[in-house]
């Protein structure tokens, strides 16, 4: 009893701190929080609290605020992550519904994920090894001339254009787009080129030379194994909101500046962001626990993000420890779900 009392204690400092950032005092706790205890018994938490290096005392005569520690403990004892409104939702549904395409969708993503928390906001472009192929398309454009549409399961979709040295007819097209198909679909991308060659091989065995399917087939494949390994959204990410940071005025100066430099650092971000987690769950490093000394009071909340619970990128939020833990998990996880959901229908 005397230790969930500590920890209701230890919740309503930083529920008071958050909101005000102001130190937080006995008397406030009681009469704000409805304790059901005298302001010397809290007292008496507030010490124990102070003494297990949960909460600390800036200067002499003020009231306490939470430590790293004490974060870690309120975030770890939350029961459930805070439902979002059904207006949030709308809204989110909303904004998110209007996207085009993968970029826009991930500009979108990463500007309500920054109105949401109120924080910078960082979302990873999907992973390109981490996705499978969803169709393959070809066109004619003329006899000899075909545009090969490579979609991904990540929603990203890339056109290239095949030059054949002989004409391909309405047949052949069918049962080269098949075979193609029949190699990719569901596989993942090291799995489809592999797949994939071997198909262009058996192709070229049975062939005759007088006949296109054998060179149009090793076109189109080595046109599309060019296309899917192209790695360079590996590492892009988007960011947003870095103006929330001014928010903050002096008591977050010594860590705004870190901040900004490891802003225009997409290596430093994706390392900052950790693995991707899938499934729903939600990471929070705070303070020292990230791997970046300089960002030591910044707080990291994020979760991965792809279709059918394939995490293939991450996507979260970056701010001073002092922040909503329970609010940005919940803007974070949504997003996230809001974001797997469109690329699963893409």
């Amino acid at each position: 009893m005397q230790n969930e009392r500590r920890l209701a204690v230890l919740r309503a400092i930083v529920e008071d701190y958050v909101a005000t950032e102001e130190p937080v005092g006995s008397k406030a706790l009681v009469e704000r929080h409805g304790l059901g205890v005298s302001p010397a018994t809290v007292r008496n938490d507030m010490a124990a609290l102070e003494d297990e290096g949960y909460i600390a005392q800036p200067h002499t005569s003020a009231g306490r605020v939470p430590t790293d520690k004490g974060y870690r403990l309120f975030v770890d004892r939350l029961t459930t992550v805070k439902a979002m409104s059904a207006a949030e939702k709308r809204a989110i549904s909303s904004f998110m519904a209007g996207a085009v395409d993968l970029d826009d969708v991930v500009q979108r993503s990463v500007r309500l994920l920054s109105q949401l928390t109120r924080q910078v906001a960082v979302v990873q472009y999907p992973t390109l090894s981490r996705s499978t192929v969803r169709h393959v398309e070809l066109v004619a454009l003329a006899p000899t001339r075909l545009l090969v549409v490579l979609i991904l399961s990540t929603g990203r979709v890339e056109q290239r254009l095949v030059e054949l040295s002989a004409d391909l007819d309405d047949d052949t097209l069918l049962a080269l787009r098949s075979t193609i198909n029949a190699a990719a679909v569901g596989e993942t991308i090291a799995n489809a080129a592999t797949r994939l060659r071997e198909a262009a091989e058996r192709v070229s065995d049975v062939a005759d030379g007088d006949m296109p399917d054998g060179g149009a087939t090793a076109a189109v494949v080595s046109t599309i194994v060019e296309a899917m390994s192209d790695h360079r959204s590996d590492q892009r990410v988007a960011v947003g909101g870095a103006s929330n940071l001014a928010r903050y005025g002096d008591s977050f100066d010594t860590a705004v500046r870190p901040l900004l430099e490891a802003l225009e650092e997409h290596v430093v971000l994706l390392k900052l962001m950790g693995e991707a987690t899938a499934g729903g769950l939600v990471t929070v490093r705070i303070g020292a626990e990230g791997p970046y000394e300089e960002l030591s009071r910044t707080s990291v909340v994020t979760t991965g993000y792809g279709p059918s619970d394939d995490a293939l990128a991450s996507l979260g939020i970056v701010g001073p420890t002092r922040m909503d833990y329970p609010g940005t998990m919940a803007a974070v996880r949504a997003v996230a779900r809001y974001l797997s959901h469109i690329l699963d229908e893409a």
